[in-house]
């Protein structure tokens, strides 16, 4: 089974820039978005042979999720029950017969950090939500984490410590995530590889020197680690800040 999780960054520029084609091309069993930055109605995608699940934030052109898969889920679920997060539509969960699907797009701290009080708090949600779920099957977790767990995650860590993204508090929780029994997939093939990103700044060059964060994230259960195959970063495709990771599960 092969998984992909993209921030796309506002669905309808990255259609435009190539989306359709990765995504007939990678063809893949599930396909998680985030950031898709539209309301229900403003775009209508022809893809044969899989379900389409959106979360919409209620803000416009702000936000959103979605999810495409080929095997129709046993139930889908919107937020976990608080109110903020359904309104900005970033969490979309799929229960499929043997594991849930867990598709985020967690909240950015801000440059300031003014929401992160807000993020830290959200990351105490979504923990909770993972671990309850992880009590009746296991849990594939994806999506944009918006944090560099360690500095190998990102191109210039000195330089950026303190800032959103790579505060303290929020590389801390990643880790009381990770301890709580789950597994970071690309990781656990490449624990010390060394320049694989996922989000490049707009600035100038940057993509291009590959000054970047791995900030996407497949993070799954610990009792799925033995069905791992393999975890993939396509940094070559282009149409957003943020490329494509891959997740293949036997």
């Amino acid at each position: 089974m092969k998984l992909v999780s993209w921030n796309v960054n506002g669905l309808r520029a990255c259609v435009k820039k190539g989306f359709l084609e990765y995504f007939h091309e990678v063809d893949a069993d599930i396909f998680c978005i985030q950031e898709t930055k539209l309301q229900e109605g403003q775009i209508s995608l022809d893809l044969e042979g899989y379900h389409q699940y959106w979360n919409y934030a209620v803000k416009k052109g702000y936000s959103g999720t979605a999810v495409f898969t080929k095997a129709e889920p046993l139930s889908v679920k919107y937020g976990v029950g608080q109110e903020d997060d359904e309104n900005e539509g970033r969490i979309l969960t799929l229960e499929f017969p043997d594991f849930f699907l867990v598709n985020v797009y967690t909240p950015n701290s801000q440059r300031d950090l003014a929401r992160l009080g807000y993020r830290l708090e959200w990351e105490v949600r979504i923990l909770q939500h993972l671990q309850e779920l992880d009590k009746i099957k296991p849990v594939v977790f994806c999506g944009d984490l918006n944090v560099a767990h360690m500095e190998i995650d990102l191109r210039n860590p000195k330089s950026n410590v303190g800032n959103s993204g790579f505060t303290d508090e929020e590389r801390a929780k990643m880790s009381t995530l990770l301890k709580a029994g789950f597994v970071d997939s690309f990781r656990h093939f490449y624990p010390d590889k060394e320049g694989a990103y996922t989000w490049w700044s707009y600035m100038n060059k940057v993509r291009e020197r590959n000054i970047g964060w791995r900030i996407d994230y497949f993070i799954v259960s610990q009792t799925l680690s033995e069905r791992l195959k393999n975890a993939d970063i396509h940094a070559h495709v282009m149409g957003s800040d943020h490329c494509p990771v891959v997740l293949e599960i036997h």
